[in-house]
C-alpha cells in the first residue's frame, strides 16, 4: 500500500514498479481463475442438460468472446434433449366433478 502511495506522489522508480506489479499480477491470476470457474461450473452444466458435449464448457476461458459465443450455441442451436413422455404426467381432474349416483 506505501508503494502505491510512493507511486502516486513522485517519479516511479523502474525498481518499484517490477515490485507492485510482481505482488499485482499473482492477485489478478486467482482473481481470474476464480471468475472462470464461477462461470465453467453451470456451463458444465446446462450443456450437459441440453445434450451438448459438457467440454463446449470450455470456452468460459477466453473471458467475453468465449461466454459469449457459449451463449449463442445455447441460443439458437436445437436442443437434443428428448421431452417427458405424457403419460408419466398426471392428468388434471375434470371441473365440475361428475355427479354421485342417486343413493337409496
Amino acid at each position: 500500500m506505501h508503494e502505491l502511495a510512493f507511486l502516486l506522489q513522485n517519479q516511479p522508480d523502474p525498481e518499484m514498479v517490477k515490485h507492485i506489479m510482481a505482488m499485482i499480477l499473482p492477485l489478478m491470476m486467482a482473481f481470474y481463475l476464480v471468475i472462470v470457474v464461477i462461470l465453467f461450473i453451470p456451463c458444465w452444466f446446462i450443456l450437459k442438460k441440453a445434450g451438448f458435449t459438457p467440454w463446449l464448457a470450455l470456452l468460459c476461458i477466453i473471458p467475453s468472446l468465449g461466454t459469449l459465443v457459449l451463449l449463442y450455441v445455447l441460443a439458437f442451436a436445437e436442443w437434443k434433449v428428448v421431452p417427458a413422455p405424457r403419460q408419466a404426467w398426471q392428468q388434471t381432474p375434470t371441473y365440475p366433478p361428475p355427479p354421485l349416483p342417486p343413493q337409496s
